[in-house]
């Protein structure tokens, strides 16, 4: 007897538990530079927001910091505790030599365990401030190449960049930048250095620096009218040249420490309260030195362990003069008129945007007589800047959103966590 063939019935589709996205945090994060730590901020802030599913952790300088302060599990960068210490004894140089051999491995293996890895923000393919090939620019070569070699998406996201004068430092930088999946930019001139370095950048973004996506403390109005002049932040930092200038780099620091004190000392001799900020740890020794200078119960050291707290000292200013980006950063994100110790072309680029470009006074060369001439038109047109700075903060709010969603679409394109059907970008 022939059998009656039954209709085939319409199979519904099998759930699968979902494997959370595996996301890594990359760089000297922890290690005591607040404007690396507001980078990593910001990108945390933007993953619990849209990818609360994510699986986060961090390969960075200062495991224990992370750790502690964002709740994330972290390890060590590199397998040499004191690779960014200058080595001078026989063991510490065989350590570092040891290191160069473990990390590929161990970076690697970090590697291997995620679908996506960022790079939040930082200077991580310029060489501005003095920078050793074999430090962290290897350290992001092996990322990178880690990266493609296992199919793991590598984003370096809002960084800095700039001409590199040094043919080993530039060629691993030119590397990482063609083998990352995803580059975007905190300013054109990063963008252009890229480019000129042989890195096709058709498809990179520039948006603004990512600690203007940080929210903005509680507290931190403009100051209104007064009836005498308030409080000024001096940002300071502990500048010695850039990598091209080691041979003068005890020249540089000099000059700019003297004429930052001749500064501040004629600050005080107006009654005005100076405050002195920082951005890292290694500027207190320039605190100490300016304290002891202008020795003055009008100025005093400001203690801050974030860029919020930057922010905040900041807002309460009527006027500041700051040399680190970030100190910048958090001044200009503050509404409050802002005059910049220029020492890169990143500065310089970044108060152009934010409507002061006139108000730069280079670093390497600072002039006291015409930084207190430009101090005084600064504070001059301080009503109309702060105007300016709150239309361009509000510009700096809605590019940010739009790099995030870029970001979404780069490396979070399926709600699931295959990685065969994710296109990658050829090198």
């Amino acid at each position: 007897m022939r059998r009656t063939r039954q209709p085939a019935r319409t199979r519904r589709p099998t759930r699968t538990k979902r494997t959370p996205v595996r996301v890594g945090l990359f760089g000297l994060l922890g290690s005591g530079n607040l404007g690396n730590d507001g980078s990593l901020e910001a990108v945390l802030g933007y993953l619990r927001a849209e990818h609360p599913e994510a699986a986060v952790d961090a390969l960075c300088g200062g495991p224990e910091v992370v750790a502690a302060r964002y709740r994330i599990p972290a390890t060590r960068l590199n397998w040499y505790r004191g690779e960014y210490r200058t080595a001078s004894r026989a063991g510490a140089i065989a350590a570092k030599g040891l290191g160069k051999l473990v990390d590929p491995v161990r970076t690697a293996a970090w590697v291997r365990r995620h679908d996506v890895v960022i790079v939040p923000g930082m200077g991580v393919l310029e060489a501005t401030l003095p920078l050793r090939p074999w430090g962290f620019p290897y350290a992001l070569f092996l990322l990178c190449a880690s990266g493609r070699l296992f199919g793991t998406r590598v984003a370096l996201v809002g960084v800095g960049a700039a001409a590199i004068a040094d043919r080993p430092t530039r060629a691993l930088v030119r590397w990482s930048a063609r083998l990352a999946a995803y580059r975007s930019y905190r300013d054109a001139l990063s963008r252009d250095a890229v480019r000129a370095m042989g890195v096709d950048t058709a498809r990179d973004a520039v948006h603004p620096d990512l600690a203007f996506a940080l929210p903005t403390p509680p507290g931190t109005a403009s100051p209104g009218p007064k009836g005498s002049p308030g409080p000024v932040c001096v940002g300071v930092m502990d500048f010695h040249g850039g990598n091209d200038d080691r041979a003068r780099a005890e020249r540089i620091h000099r000059r700019y420490l003297d004429g930052t004190t001749r500064f501040v000392r004629a600050l005080v001799e107006d009654g005005r309260p100076v405050r002195l900020l920082t951005g890292d740890g290694v500027d207190a020794r320039v605190v100490a030195a300016i304290l002891d200078a202008v020795d003055s119960p009008l100025v005093t050291a400001v203690e801050a362990t974030s860029l919020a707290d930057l922010t905040a000292e900041t807002a309460a200013a009527d006027t500041v003069v700051a040399t680190r980006y970030h100190n910048l950063v958090c001044a200009l994100k503050a509404g409050t008129p802002t005059l910049a110790l220029s020492y890169a072309a990143k500065s310089d680029a970044l108060m152009e945007r934010m409507g002061l470009g006139a108000y730069c006074h280079p670093a390497r060369e600072v002039d006291p007589d015409r930084l207190i001439e430009q101090f005084r038109e600064l504070e001059k047109r301080s009503a109309e800047l702060r105007q300016t700075l709150e239309e361009r903060n509000l510009t700096a709010s809605r590019q940010l959103e739009q790099q995030f969603t870029a970001l979404t679409t780069a490396l979070f394109p399926r709600t699931d966590t295959s990685r065969a059907d994710t296109p990658r970008e050829t090198p």
